[in-house]
């Protein structure tokens, strides 16, 4: 693995925990760079896992989103809604707080984060715009700004 890769896998570790290195950047994983030759897109055969932002944190994708999901334990990073929200938030619509069902309470305002169906499905990934108690005890505002959904899966379950 090259000297790239591992400060890469550290970047992540240190963002989300241990586990969080190898889940975002697997073996193979294929790097793009910018124009100064900054690491950039993180992808691998499945779709994109992060980008590395110019603050030298990851925002994630969704494919990034599932990985991450496996390899922390519940609660870790996770906002939880319930089947109102459901559709909405797979379209990449904003996750409210009054429909937060669980949260990690660790949570900080910035943070990355995966918005998980209470059944335990992902359903987008975001950054989160309230601390993890706030998402918990507030009744209105936007819990976490949903940067991809993963579409309405199941939507062909219901028609």
């Amino acid at each position: 693995m090259t000297d790239e890769l591992l400060t890469l896998r550290t970047v992540a570790t240190y963002q989300f925990g241990p586990g969080a290195g190898a889940a975002l950047v697997p073996p193979g994983v294929s790097v793009t760079h910018t124009s100064s030759g900054r690491p950039r897109q993180l992808h691998s055969e499945a779709g994109r896992l992060a980008t590395y932002g110019t603050d030298g944190r990851f925002t994630l994708g969704v494919t990034g989103g599932r990985r991450l999901q496996t390899a922390l334990g519940r609660p870790r990073y996770r906002v939880v809604v319930g089947d109102e929200s459901r559709p909405y938030v797979a379209d990449g619509r904003n996750a409210f707080a009054k429909f937060v069902c669980e949260v990690d309470p660790a949570i900080r305002p910035g943070d990355e984060v995966l918005v998980e169906h209470e059944g335990g499905d992902l359903v987008a990934v975001g950054r989160a715009r309230l601390s993890g108690s706030g998402m918990g005890s507030f009744g209105t505002g936007v819990a976490v700004a949903v940067r991809e959904g993963v579409g309405d899966e199941s939507s062909a379950d219901r028609a």
